[in-house]
């Protein structure tokens, strides 16, 4: 016989203030999230006190999780804390779409093709990558500079992005690479039945930075981060051209 549904059990035995009180926190981390314990108590006009309290019986019931946000502005500092809904609250609310579009698009594809599947996925992220442009180009020439606003424009969108910078320690600066990081996917179910979109992002990724990159994980193939690596070297030190030699052959020693 299965067990109480996961929500029943976030508020069972409650009082009934404290039930409504609990079910606002959970539906706001489904609103707002990312989203600290500080925004959420101004939100909801609670005490940190009060709001902590209900977060950390939520996450006991698996139906939020925290996500270790670095600093945008200047990435320094300890992470901040942002609260998400987990993949289980997000299957109990407010993401029943989910199911309703992967069997639309597995219906698109058997009714005219992979490629028509191909073509909904690149325009989706043909929008993301508009919506983007203005506040990439901002940012400057600087590749590491695009690719923080890249990860702040996720960010607002709910995916938790995040840049680190890789090889500062190499011999040589043209070795240097930024890895932006998205904590959360507002589609990962989708994703995982379709890694097409997956594709198709990391293809924006690529026009909106102007440089080829490279994904290596993504939480629709299992990892706990999508990760993508972006080579920010040849931005810092570009390559000299080889300088070449002319060697004059007399006629000695030209070969017979």
């Amino acid at each position: 016989m299965p067990g109480p549904d996961p929500v029943v059990r976030a508020t069972a035995g409650l009082p009934e203030n404290e039930e409504r009180t609990r079910d606002r926190v959970l539906h706001a981390v489904l609103e707002e999230g990312p989203v600290s314990a500080a925004e959420l108590g101004e939100l909801l006009g609670f005490t940190p006190a009060a709001v902590r309290r209900h977060l950390d019986a939520l996450s006991r019931q698996g139906l939020v999780e925290v996500k270790l946000v670095a600093n945008q502005s200047t990435g320094a500092g300890r992470p901040a804390r942002r609260y998400v809904l987990s993949h289980r609250g997000q299957a109990k609310l407010g993401n029943d779409y989910l199911d309703i579009a992967t069997e639309a698009l597995a219906e698109l594809g058997r009714a005219a093709g992979p490629e028509a599947v191909d073509a909904f996925a690149a325009r989706r992220f043909e929008a993301m990558e508009r919506r983007y442009r203005p506040a990439v180009e901002a940012a400057g020439e600087s590749l590491a500079a695009r690719a923080e606003a890249l990860s702040a424009a996720l960010s607002a969108d709910g995916f938790v992005g995040s840049t680190r910078t890789v090889g500062t320690n190499l011999p040589r600066a043209t070795m240097l690479s930024v890895q932006l990081c998205q904590g959360h996917c507002p589609i990962q179910d989708l994703a995982r039945e379709f890694p097409v979109f997956c594709e198709k992002e990391t293809q924006a990724f690529s026009r909106l930075l102007g440089v080829d990159v490279r994904r290596l994980s993504t939480l629709a193939g299992g990892g706990h981060v999508c990760t993508t690596h972006i080579p920010v070297g040849r931005n810092h030190a570009p390559q000299r051209a080889e300088k070449r030699t002319r060697v004059k052959i007399t006629k000695q020693e030209r070969p017979r």
